[in-house]
């Protein structure tokens, strides 16, 4: 037995969190809690859990800490208590790993892949000069790329403000690249439908939808309106970076709603659950391309999870993702940044121990050091009437 030490948390440049757990032997392991613009949240629960499980949970007993975690707080789900149940879950494989050396897929009963495919984002928040920015990832090694569909966007707006989103497609395609389009939660149930017809099935690889929460849906995506959405196109559904655990997931798998699950590992209870959900998923015939525009640990963690994962189709990646500013990006907080390198659309799998990268400890403790917690800027009241419109 090795009683989990000490859980120390990091809050990094651009906008990320870091996990660190020390068990009593002196094993280490690390894991990402990034929640985008709720740093101070996510902190909060880890100091309750550190409180809760230092000196007193093995740290090989996973399972019993994520079910501990999960069941005994009595609330329990949503983006905050799962990003910090997530740093504490990937750390702990990350250790667990590393104290038998082997890299973390073997623990999940070995890999099926060799390589994964990747894509990139491109088009920002208010997207333009696309066919630029997709050529710039080309060079880059990739083959596939996501952007946001529109800007902004009114409850219900003119169809004119979603034609440049086809556009935008098409110029992408030109280029002989795989495109994603996402809503980012910015289309309501009214018009997003209005895109569909426009969009030739063969032009893209995932119409990413989400559309605007409406009460009294029980999770963060409207499960009414995404079904009727995949019933009227032939596109292929991809959701999921705002589900948060198993029982969000279900009952979109249950409707037939959804063709790609973008569970983020970040947000979802780490490793173990982006793994049941992964395996769930593959019962309906739903392809795995988990959101990952965080940073390294989270991606390293996706990687060794999807490389044992049957149903995997693409990984998102956040290298020179807009939100990285400041000098971070991927290659950041690793000794070993050359494993995100990328050629013909797919990054080879990592063959080191754990999560198979090597955290720069020193670099995570002198960045954290005054580290503000980024504050998402949205839009703001872009409305022209001053109104809140969704990031």
């Amino acid at each position: 037995m090795a009683p989990i030490a000490s859980i120390e948390y990091f809050r990094v440049p651009p906008r990320w969190l870091f996990v660190k757990i020390t068990d009593s032997l002196g094993h280490t392991g690390w894991g990402e809690a990034s929640l985008e613009g709720h740093t101070q949240a996510v902190e909060g629960c880890l100091d309750a859990y550190r409180e809760r499980y230092v000196g007193v949970m093995d740290a090989d007993e996973i399972e019993h800490i994520w079910q501990t975690t999960w069941r005994l707080g009595f609330y329990r789900g949503g983006p905050v208590f799962m990003s910090a149940l997530a740093g504490i879950d990937i750390a702990l494989w990350d250790l667990k790993a590393r104290k038998l050396n082997v890299p973390l897929y073997q623990l999940l009963g070995g890999k099926v892949r060799n390589k994964l495919k990747v894509y990139a984002w491109i088009g920002g928040d208010r997207p333009d000069d696309v066919a630029a920015q997709a050529s710039a990832r080309k060079a880059q090694g990739f083959t596939a790329i996501k952007m946001n569909a529109t800007s902004d966007l009114g409850w219900l707006d003119s169809p004119s403000a979603l034609l440049p989103a086809v556009e935008r497609l098409r110029a992408v395609k030109a280029l002989g690249m795989d495109a994603g389009i996402d809503f980012h939660g910015r289309s309501s149930g009214p018009s997003t439908p209005s895109l569909s017809p426009l969009v030739p099935p063969q032009t893209s690889i995932l119409h990413q939808t989400r559309l605007t929460p409406t009460p009294p849906s029980t999770s963060s995506e409207h499960i009414g309106g995404i079904a009727a959405l995949a019933a009227q196109t032939t596109i292929p559904i991809a959701l999921g970076e705002r589900l948060h655990s198993r029982w969000d997931v279900r009952p979109f798998l249950e409707a037939g709603a959804v063709d790609i699950l973008q569970p983020d590992i970040a947000h979802i209870g780490g490793v173990s659950e982006l793994r049941r959900i992964a395996a769930m998923a593959e019962a309906y015939d739903v392809a795995m391309a988990p959101h990952c525009p965080l940073g390294p640990i989270a991606l390293a963690a996706c990687v060794q999870v999807m490389a044992a994962t049957p149903n995997f189709a693409i990984q998102e990646m956040s290298l020179g993702i807009h939100y990285n500013v400041g000098g971070a990006d991927l290659t950041s907080y690793v000794r070993n940044p050359e494993v995100w390198r990328v050629s013909g659309g797919y990054i080879d799998l990592m063959e080191g121990v754990g999560l198979g990268i090597e955290v720069d400890e020193r670099e995570v403790r002198e960045k954290a050091v005054g580290a503000e917690a980024w504050v998402s800027l949205g839009f703001g009241l872009g409305g022209p009437g001053g109104e809140v419109r969704e990031w």
